[in-house]
């Protein structure tokens, strides 16, 4: 718990920045894609996309998006400040806190930001009329779920990391923006051609935002899929989880 709170005391020097992140974020891409967009979408699709407005269709998938990019700035930037920047790492490893329990930390600590992120977006998303109250906590827990399972994932992926360079444009160029564009947020996976459609299959967004749907509107989803999809992110996590303690116990004893 001291590791979390010295991330979340750090964290609230930035506090301005998060918050203006997690509202402006939302409303420019409510006000530029879910009604600009939407607009041109609804006009020519009277029925809209899977029977609801294309706002609501859009609205599970960027409160997923927010809760997994929030979870993973929140990992890597310490992580490489631990490990390579600052090495302050090290300097906690020669205490009687463990590698495993710095992880621990610094997952804990992601999920307050991821938790914060998605219910200042969910109120967004509210505002513009894109969800209902009914759908706040089965949307929330989904999408806070997805950010910290993802989380827990880039934790360990970052804990391996020895030379920062370019890393972390290179997830954000190679990962994080063909995850955003290929996971069925803009439109249904199913209308992408099946060479791409993989990159949806084994992206946390997808998994998160079919469940988000179903669970907000009644999208269709058979019960065998919503299964393997929580299974899918909560395997993510766990394995996420298990390698980062192994890797940081390893890395600040060698």
């Amino acid at each position: 718990m001291l590791i979390t709170e010295y991330r979340l005391r750090n964290m609230w020097k930035w506090r301005s920045a998060i918050i203006a992140f997690g509202l402006g974020n939302p409303v420019l891409y409510l006000a530029s894609v879910g009604l600009g967009v939407g607009a041109l979408v609804n006009a020519n699709s009277p029925d809209g996309i899977e029977g609801v407005p294309y706002l609501v269709f859009l609205a599970p998938a960027l409160l997923a998006t927010a809760a997994i990019q929030g979870g993973m700035d929140e990992v890597t930037f310490p992580t490489l400040a631990g490990f390579i920047w600052n090495r302050l790492f090290f300097a906690m490893r020669a205490t009687s806190v463990t590698g495993g329990q710095i992880a621990d930390g610094v997952l804990l600590a992601s999920a307050v930001r991821v938790l914060f992120t998605t219910v200042v977006y969910w109120l967004v998303l509210w505002a513009f009329g894109a969800v209902e109250w009914t759908s706040a906590l089965p949307l929330v827990v989904v999408s806070t779920v997805a950010g910290i399972c993802w989380a827990a994932f880039m934790l360990a992926v970052a804990a391996n990391v020895t030379d920062d360079g370019g890393f972390l444009s290179l997830v954000g160029r190679v990962v994080i923006m063909p995850m955003f564009l290929f996971s069925g947020t803009f439109y249904p996976l199913s209308s992408l051609p099946l060479a791409v459609q993989w990159i949806g299959w084994i992206s946390p967004l997808w998994h998160a935002t079919e469940l988000g749907r179903w669970l907000s509107y009644g999208a269709p989803l058979p019960a065998w899929r919503a299964a393997l999809s929580i299974a899918y992110l909560l395997g993510m996590g766990i394995a996420g989880v298990v390698v980062a303690r192994r890797r940081f116990e390893r890395r600040l004893t060698s």
